[in-house]
This record gives C-alpha cells, structure tokens and sequence, in this order.
C-alpha cells in the first residue's frame, strides 16, 4: 500500500467516481483536436471525453497533448485506439491516457492479453517506460509503489461488437483487469445482419441487457451510448454508470442545422 504517496500522487478522477457510484457523462471528441476542447467539455457540464482514434486520424502527438491538458484539468480522457493491442496500449498509457476504451474484444483470450498490456506484475506484463506524462513525471515512493499506484488508476472497457464475442461474455466480466463493457452498436448489428433492418434497434437492446446483466454480475460498470435525453434515462435507470452523449460532430452539425432552418426558415 502507498498510505501516504497515494495521496501525493494524482489519480484518475474517472475512476474514482465511478468506484464512487457516480453516474459520469462524456461525450466522444472525434473531430476536434484542439486540447481546448476539454476546458469547453468541463465549463459545459460533461465529466470526461472519450477520444476516437479507430475511426478518425487523431495523431499520437494529438493524444498526447489532450492526455497532458486532461491531467492539468483534472478532467478524464478515454481513448478508444485502432486496435487493442500492446503496441497502442504502451503508447497511449505512457503518454498519460489513463482509460481505454478498447474496440472489437473478440474472446477472453483478447481480453487477458489487454489487462496483460495494462498492468506492471503482478498483474499483467505492462512494459517500463520510467518517468513520463504517464507517472506525471513523479518520483514520489518508491518504483515498486509507483507501478502498483499505476495499476490501480487504469481503467479498462471492452468492446463487444460480434456475435462470436458474447460467447465470452462471463469469462471476460469476471476477469480482474476488465473495469466495464460495453457494445459497439453498428459493427455489432452488421455482424448480426440486422443493420438498417426493422428488427435492429429490438436485437441490439437483446444484447445490451446481456451486457448489463454481465457486469452486474462480476461487479463491473456498464457503459452505454445515448443521442438523447430519453435513451439516457433509460440506461441510467437500467444501471450504466458511465454514459457517452453523442459526438462532438453530431452535436456541432445538429446545433448548426437547427440554426440555420430557424434562420434562413
């Protein structure tokens, strides 16, 4: 135990809250690379960020000037990387991202191999990188207590996005690393065959309930999207603690077209 050091040292304000049972709201930043985007998130209310580097071309130089700016601010990053492997978990863990939202976890043996990436031993076979954004450059305690304190702030989602990957699901949830799940709705419905159909909205909450049932379960938190008032009360209601509202693109495109059919009418 750190007794004094852990409270010299800063940690991760996401994890703390949820550990809290606190409902957190982030949004996800896809477009905007500016690190001026997390004092703008904060000042409107949201509690974290989740950064998209699947899908977008975000820079590791782009992470890891939102990763400093999030530490200064104590306001959270996640970063989803383009693949959940111990290349990219290195990197953005050392750049000081402390939660990552890991895409397409395919079986439990995904999963050991992330919570190995993502912990010094005794917990996994995270590599050494020494003084860096990641440790806030601290030499509090000793090495030894610094790499414990370390494992203790990261904080990991898993993605379920195929069918294959609920096979899975108990094994994964039950596993000491694994901090949330999640489902990633469009690769999942195109991998269940039912994107754009009638039915896709009715299989999707199928799954969902799975996921909810699954980290309840093993003690775990849910995370859940929502693009409304309403679907956010129903997952706050159903249990998810940790709820990403819509898009940084969504939200400026939705704001932006409302205005200008008011305007130009």
């Amino acid at each position: 135990m750190l007794g004094e050091t852990d409270e010299e040292m800063q940690s991760n304000p996401l994890r703390a809250a949820l550990e809290r049972g606190e409902l957190q709201i982030g949004t996800w930043v896809n477009l905007v690379r500016s690190p001026a985007v997390l004092p703008l998130l904060k000042a409107a209310g949201l509690d974290f960020a989740r950064v998209d580097m699947e899908h977008t071309a975000a820079s590791m130089e782009e992470i890891a000037n939102l990763a400093v700016m999030s530490r200064a601010l104590n306001f959270p990053i996640a970063v989803r990387p383009p693949k959940a492997n111990r290349e990219w978990i290195t990197r953005l863990l050392d750049v000081g991202v402390w939660n990552l939202h890991c895409p397409q976890v395919e079986n439990a043996a995904h999963a050991a191999e992330i919570v190995a990436a993502s912990r010094y031993a005794p917990l996994g076979l995270r590599g050494n990188a020494g003084h860096s954004p990641g440790t806030d450059f601290d030499t509090t305690g000793t090495a030894t207590e610094r790499r414990a304190f370390a494992n203790r702030q990261v904080f990991v989602t898993v993605m379920f996005e195929t069918a294959a990957a609920f096979d899975d699901i108990d094994a994964i949830a039950a596993m000491d690393g694994i901090d949330a799940l999640t489902l990633g709705p469009a690769d999942l419905a195109q991998d269940l065959g039912v994107f754009g159909a009638p039915d896709q909205a009715r299989v999707l909450d199928e799954k969902r309930d799975l996921v909810l049932a699954a980290a309840k379960r093993h003690g775990k938190t849910c995370a859940m999207l929502c693009s409304s008032y309403e679907q956010a009360q129903q997952w706050k209601t159903a249990g998810a603690l940790l709820l990403a509202y819509s898009s940084d693109t969504e939200v400026l495109q939705g704001a932006y077209r409302q205005a200008m059919n008011r305007i130009k009418g």
